[in-house]
């Protein structure tokens, strides 16, 4: 992610250069080309990285029910016992 945004910073440093100094037409095309790709990048990894979080936020969740499942009925066992 911080390779990401390092990368949209030098090219909005180099649109900057580009636009004080008219270095030409088609660096001014390419440089948006390059904004959208990376700020596509960026958006996709956020979005999987979100998902990524919600499943583990999930799995997370499960493994404490069944934790709390296993301890329950060893609790059931003990007064079946008792």
């Amino acid at each position: 992610m911080l390779l990401w945004s390092a990368l949209l910073f030098t090219l909005g440093v180099l649109a900057f250069i580009d636009s004080v100094f008219n270095m030409g037409e088609i660096f001014r095309q390419v440089n948006s080309v390059f904004f959208m790709l990376v700020s596509l990048a960026l958006l996709i990894r956020t979005t999987t990285k979100a998902k990524e979080k919600k499943v583990e936020k999930y799995q997370d969740k499960i493994f404490h029910l069944e934790r709390e499942i296993s301890l329950l009925k060893q609790e059931q066992k003990k007064m079946v016992e008792f």
